[in-house]
């Protein structure tokens, strides 16, 4: 599934082994595509140079976006720093549904206030699928579990939160295939990997230009 830098379900799978609650099991908050606040204390003018040394890097590894691990970590960083509490909407959610009978013979249909949001549930008669809404306190949806999968929504402040990574990193990509050098200014780093990576700008074929050009990114779950 790909995954673009706007309000559209970052993905849909079954997870396990990450424990349950009323017989539903939850994602796993550490997958690189599942976000939820977590402040750093980092600030946004050494996050631009951390990005800017993310593309550097990636470059040299004849990488774009996506395709680099080191990619998708600081985007799940940098997005989660404007993130809802996914894991406390979500775990508190799916206790409210426990706590409303989800194993009823008769078809549920609720809505349940909670600290962080709100959580949206229906089933229907016995052998059928149930569907469960969870809501952010903005109103946002933030996820939905339907047929044993979890979908996971981007908000507007997450969307204009990776677009806003999105620009920078392809900017200074397309400065590294240009072979414009580091500065100390730029560099998160250490001036030997500085070093390290300018040299190694001038050594790769370009990659297809369409992917200098776009603002999104495309994540494959």
């Amino acid at each position: 599934m790909q995954v673009h830098s706007s309000n559209i379900s970052l993905q849909q799978r079954y997870f396990s082994k990450t424990g349950s609650i009323g017989g539903i099991h939850l994602p796993d908050f550490n997958d690189a595509y599942v976000f939820s606040r977590q402040k750093s204390g980092i600030s946004n003018e050494e996050y631009k140079k951390k990005i800017i040394e993310q593309a550097y890097a990636d470059f040299a590894r004849g990488q774009f976006q996506n395709q680099s691990e080191g990619f998708n970590k600081l985007m799940k960083q940098y997005t989660s720093e404007v993130s809802p509490d996914r894991k406390e909407i979500i775990t508190s959610g799916l206790k409210a549904v426990a706590r409303n009978g989800q194993n009823a013979l008769k078809p549920i249909d609720f809505i349940a206030t909670l600290l962080e949001g709100e959580v949206r549930y229906k089933k229907q008669p016995v052998g059928e699928s149930e569907y469960i809404e969870f809501y952010d306190k903005n109103g946002e949806m933030v996820a939905t579990y339907s047929n044993k999968g979890w979908t996971m929504y981007t908000t507007n402040a997450e969307a204009a939160r990776q677009t806003g990574m999105c620009l920078i990193y392809n900017a200074a990509w397309r400065d590294a295939k240009n072979g414009k050098p580091l500065t100390d200014s730029e560099m998160a780093g250490n001036g030997a990997r500085r070093a390290d990576m300018t040299a190694q700008t001038g050594m790769l074929a370009d990659l297809p230009d369409y992917l200098e050009d776009k603002p999104e990114f495309d994540w494959k779950a």
